[in-house]
């Protein structure tokens, strides 16, 4: 008995004959027929919402979208699995790309989420850490008690705390009249938004430390602000002695009421993380620090903003204008700040802390 001969995968493949061709033509005409004019329909939806006239829609054709869109990927997976023509396909492919975008894409643009950011969003993540704000406050408080008390009992505590690069010449032993020249007005801006870029870039670093730390449980996130404001106790300790203390303070609130406010944020940020992470309640922990997560990203986003307000107000405000201007600069940025995390985006549906 012979063995049956090997087909020969390289063999030219026969043509189909007319009648399967014409049979397939047909099937695709049918397909298609029977199914344009939900296809149709999706697409001029699809097209005036991508030219953004949503509101003119009737409301019988929002509700449909997503119906729509179902049945047209459907209809494109059957023109797939038996191979209609290659214009149906492409047509298909095309349209459910776009009606997905608008199904399950995001809705706004750059600018209108920026919108939305500043008219309410920020706020009300802010508002929902509120607890960890309240810590991060009294370590920042703990730590310029800290300083305060620790160069008072000996001064060479001063040296340990503040390093030299921020120092100048604001040290123990300095006189009156040359620590008061430190808090004069300069005659001109000239050179100060280079000493407004690398304030800007330290105050960034500590924000985005502190933050970061947080995933630790956000016990190394206290540490730093603790650290760090330990230094503006010293500070403060020190004009204190000369008795210059009004006058550094104003000096520092021109631009201490935004930059400080920045850090005080970015810490309750990696506070809020860490809390979540270590009490995550009835969710796991997974769940409770992603939800922590993407409002305290939100929070970080704004302390962003707020230190570039800071390093403007640093590098011009605070060096050209007296001690009257000052005051007035720092309360006015305080309260502006209080406002917008009290009171805008109350309306808008709010955040809860977990």
């Amino acid at each position: 008995m012979k063995p049956p001969a090997l087909r020969n995968p390289f063999a030219a493949k026969p043509l189909p004959e007319q009648p399967d061709i014409e049979a397939a033509a047909l099937r695709s005409d049918r397909f298609r027929l029977e199914r344009e004019g939900e296809w149709r329909r999706l697409e001029r939806i699809v097209s005036r919402m991508e030219r953004g006239r949503i509101r003119g829609l009737p409301d019988e054709d929002i509700a449909d979208l997503p119906v729509l869109y179902r049945q047209a990927a459907s209809s494109l997976a059957v023109a797939r699995e038996t191979s209609l023509d290659a214009a149906t396909l492409a047509f298909l492919e095309d349209l459910v790309e776009r009606a997905w975008y608008q199904v399950y894409g995001p809705r706004n643009g750059l600018f209108r989420w920026l919108g939305g950011f500043f008219r309410g969003g920020w706020s009300r993540a802010v508002r929902a850490i509120w607890l960890d704000i309240v810590l991060a406050f009294a370590a920042m408080a703990a730590g310029v008690a800290a300083g305060w008390l620790l160069v008072a009992r000996n001064v060479e505590w001063y040296f340990t705390l503040v390093p030299g690069a921020m120092a100048g010449g604001r040290v123990p032993g300095a006189s009156r009249a040359d620590l008061a020249e430190t808090l004069g007005v300069a005659d001109s801006a000239g050179g100060l938004s280079a000493f407004a870029a690398y304030l800007f870039y330290n105050n960034a670093s500590v924000c985005i430390l502190a933050f970061a730390l947080g995933f630790a449980f956000g016990v190394p996130t206290l540490l730093l602000l603790i650290y760090n404001m330990a230094m503006l106790g010293a500070m403060a300790w020190l004009f204190n002695s000369v008795g210059l203390l009004p006058e550094f303070m104003a000096w520092l609130s021109v631009h201490g009421t935004t930059e400080f406010a920045a850090i005080l944020l970015a810490g309750a940020a990696g506070v809020h993380v860490g809390r979540n992470m270590a009490f995550p309640g009835e969710a796991s922990i997974l769940a409770a620090t992603a939800q922590a997560g993407r409002r305290a990203a939100l929070v970080m986003l704004g302390c962003v903003f707020m230190l570039i307000v800071a390093a403007i107000l640093e590098a011009f405000p605070r060096q050209l204008a007296g001690f009257e201007a000052r005051v007035l600069i720092g309360v006015f940025m305080l309260i502006a700040w209080v406002a917008l995390f009290a009171l805008v985006g109350r309306r808008g549906s709010a955040e809860t802390a977990s």
